[in-house]
């Protein structure tokens, strides 16, 4: 074998799982050799199984995301990163509502809604695409640290496989992909250094600058470090869960990457008070906790979380069986994410990169590691290029988009009333405020998905009981003077106001209602103005 095929084959390929971190310094001439061969190295390792892996995962997610099922919340959060961009100030009080309006409200996600309004001004399909590049972010990172930790590519991608048949359903439009995305990273970064990569550290304190000012999952991954740092105080062996003893040089780094990672913490342009946003949220808002979707428990009366359960069952059988032996500090992450995400489901974007490596290290039993001098890289690469045609070719258009945002939101009947105005207050479905924010600026929203500030406003608990029909609903509609009710057609209200003597039905589509009181019916729309539902149906939907 020639000197050049000799380093080519001593070469590790970059980010290639189970390849050892410690490598010896090759000699001036193979250094000079492999300066030389670098591209194709670099070409191997693009078309690697491991990368072919990372592209079925891709392939997977855009399958799952294609059908642009988007938060409401990401319309304000798109609202607001557009008005920072306008203005060049950050917002210090509500100007969206008229029930909170002036309120003391910062733009805790300021960043993420920065990004959001860029990509927004290339239309759905900028957007759309931008969802999938972040759940593909994600999903690699996750992919490639349980890899890391399992030492197999196989296991990796089988783990990370599992864990995103639960996680995709909170990959959304919202600043919360990014905290999903760091907290990865932080992973990944404490990994490398745990395995002698110490110089991975100086990367934590640039992701918590970003991370601070995009979203409140920040104290997750301080949470991640003080774990690492603790877990490594003592040396023990309890059982299969193990204790390995930081070096006193090692724990330094690791208090000195965690102070680093703190003193970002106030560098935002609201000074310390972003970093009491997720204290607010997880101690004084039992209203959003109780009502609010995401916020509720595990479901497990439906599939998605009977299969929750059946994972975890499963690992504890095999851990059981077998006796796979982890460090504390995963064992630790990976309870408290299940803790976390059985009474709050929204936390299974946590629970996936917690529990990944738990699943990978078993998985690896069975999987064998990659062989390098096995791999087929052209199959691999003919493989990939089929994955990224399939992309591109379904793609969706624009027309496609609309039509999906349309089954979604009050795409026709925001167009109807900003042909058929009609003044006064409104009441809106809660899921339709934030839509309302971005799309219909000209009317004041009674709440959109900000909960934190409608609740602590008083508003809404009263929403609750206007939407829920309770006791206090009708008087508070008199109360705050509505004139106007925008609404799901097959929620409560909607059904109640179509019946009621002092309302009408002004428009109605296969998704909204617009109702209005009757001594303002007229001279809001006149009956010729109407539009019919077969005219209706043949409307363009808008978001602008």
């Amino acid at each position: 074998m020639s000197e050049q095929q000799n380093v080519i084959s001593a070469l590790p390929v970059p980010g290639e799982p189970g390849v050892p971190e410690e490598a010896s310094s090759p000699s001036k001439a193979g250094s000079r050799a492999s300066m030389r061969i670098w591209p194709v190295e670099a070409l191997k390792w693009m078309f690697s199984f491991p990368a072919m892996l990372g592209t079925c995962l891709a392939a997977k997610l855009f399958y799952d995301l294609k059908g642009f099922l988007v938060d409401p919340d990401v319309w304000w959060h798109v609202r607001a990163g557009q008005d920072i961009l306008r203005t060049h100030t950050w917002p210090t009080s509500d100007p969206y509502s008229y029930t909170v309006h002036g309120m003391p409200w910062l733009a805790y996600e300021w960043l993420g809604d920065v990004v959001l309004a860029l990509v927004a001004k290339h239309g759905l399909q900028a957007l759309a695409a931008f969802l999938f590049v972040m759940g593909a972010l994600v999903t690699m990172a996750i992919y490639y640290y349980a890899s890391l930790c399992s030492g197999s590519s196989k296991a990796g991608f089988v783990a990370a496989t599992l864990v995103s048949l639960f996680s995709v359903g909170n990959f959304n439009l919202r600043p919360q992909m990014w905290g999903a995305l760091f907290i990865a990273i932080t992973l990944i970064v404490l990994e490398k250094f745990r395995r002698g990569q110490a110089k991975a550290l100086w990367a934590l304190p640039p992701v918590f600058l970003l991370w601070i000012n995009a979203h409140g999952s920040w104290v997750i991954g301080i949470g991640i470090i003080v774990v690492t740092l603790f877990a490594g105080l003592f040396e023990f062996r309890l059982g299969d869960i193990e204790g390995v003893r930081w070096t006193l040089k090692q724990r330094l780094q690791l208090e000195l990457a965690l102070a680093g990672a703190l003193a970002m913490l106030p560098i935002t342009p609201y000074g310390t008070e972003l970093a009491t946003y997720p204290f607010l949220v997880g101690s004084s808002l039992p209203l959003n906790l109780r009502y609010v979707m995401e916020w509720f428990p595990m479901p497990f009366d439906i599939w998605w979380g009977k299969a929750f359960l059946a994972l975890l069952l499963g690992a504890f059988a095999l851990q059981m069986v077998y006796h796979f032996t982890f460090r504390l500090q995963q064992s630790v992450l990976a309870v408290g994410a299940i803790v976390m995400t059985t009474i709050h489901a929204r936390f299974v974007i946590i629970f996936a990169p917690f529990f990944a490596p738990i699943a990978a290290i078993m998985l690896a039993r069975w999987l064998d590691k990659y062989r390098r001098e096995k791999d087929k890289y052209v199959l691999n690469f003919a493989i990939m290029a089929v994955v990224v045609f399939a992309v591109v070719r379904y793609f969706p258009s624009s027309a496609d988009l609309e039509e999906k945002l349309a089954a979604q939101f009050p795409v026709r009947a925001v167009n109807f009333l900003r042909a058929h105005p009609v003044p006064g207050p409104m009441f809106n479905n809660y899921g339709y405020g934030g839509y309302m924010v971005k799309n219909f600026p000209e009317q004041k929203v009674f709440l959109d998905g900000r909960g934190e500030l409608y609740e602590v406003g008083g508003v809404f608990g009263q929403y609750m009981q206007i939407d829920g029909l309770g006791p206090a609903g009708f008087p508070l509609l008199k109360a705050y003077g509505i004139r106007l009710c925008v609404l799901d057609k097959t929620e409560p209200l909607a059904v109640a106001l179509t019946a009621h003597p002092d309302w009408k039905t002004i428009y109605t589509d296969d998704k909204s209602v617009i109702l209005v009181r009757r001594d303002s019916a007229e001279s809001a729309v006149s009956a010729s103005e109407r539009v019919s539902t077969a005219e209706r149906s043949e409307h363009e939907p808008s978001i602008d």
